[in-house]
């Protein structure tokens, strides 16, 4: 293979055993935490531990995978929120959204930072660019339909939903 060829993609089994490894991870994940046993969310997606070191070789590789997915589906979400409501409600509507996804990760990124992915790490410089670049756009929006005031800023936000999530949401 030259260097500037692509990789081949990926057969579609092993497609699906990926994808079936990761909805195994964010279950046994939620309801056994970052540290449960590899093997149990091997078994779970009903794939071999050789084909789960296949695609994760590490725990490490497994909780960024899991975690990016969350991200992707948190800021997928804004968009139908977008087509759903008025943009001030659709604003407010993906904060709280983000509120109980940071509250409800709390352990899997403290586990990430564990592992060397936190605040100073690509990956979640590129996790933190993409809530922005998502707030950004819902808060423009609410901005211009007089919504939100026009000082406030991401950065606010974030800090805001963080905060709520370090403090703990109630139901």
């Amino acid at each position: 293979m030259s260097p500037d060829s692509q990789p081949a993609p990926r057969r579609a089994d092993a497609r699906r055993n990926r994808d079936a490894l990761l909805a195994a991870a964010v279950e046994v994940i939620a309801e056994e935490g970052p540290d449960a046993p590899l093997d149990r969310i091997a078994r779970r997606a009903g794939i071999g531990n050789a084909t789960l070191y296949r695609h994760f070789p590490t725990r490490r590789d497994l909780l960024v995978a899991v975690t990016a997915g969350e991200i992707d589906a948190v800021c997928g979400r804004a968009d139908e929120l977008r087509a759903e409501r008025a943009p001030g409600d659709a604003l407010f509507g993906w904060l709280e959204l983000l509120c109980r996804h940071t509250s409800d990760y709390r352990e899997l990124a403290a586990a990430l930072a564990g592992h060397g992915v936190g605040e100073g790490s690509t990956e979640f410089a590129g996790w933190h660019s993409r809530l922005e670049r998502t707030l950004s756009a819902l808060l423009g929006a609410a901005v211009d339909a007089g919504a939100v005031r026009a000082d406030t800023t991401v950065a606010d936000l974030l800090a805001l939903t963080s905060g709520i999530a370090l403090a703990g949401l109630d139901g």
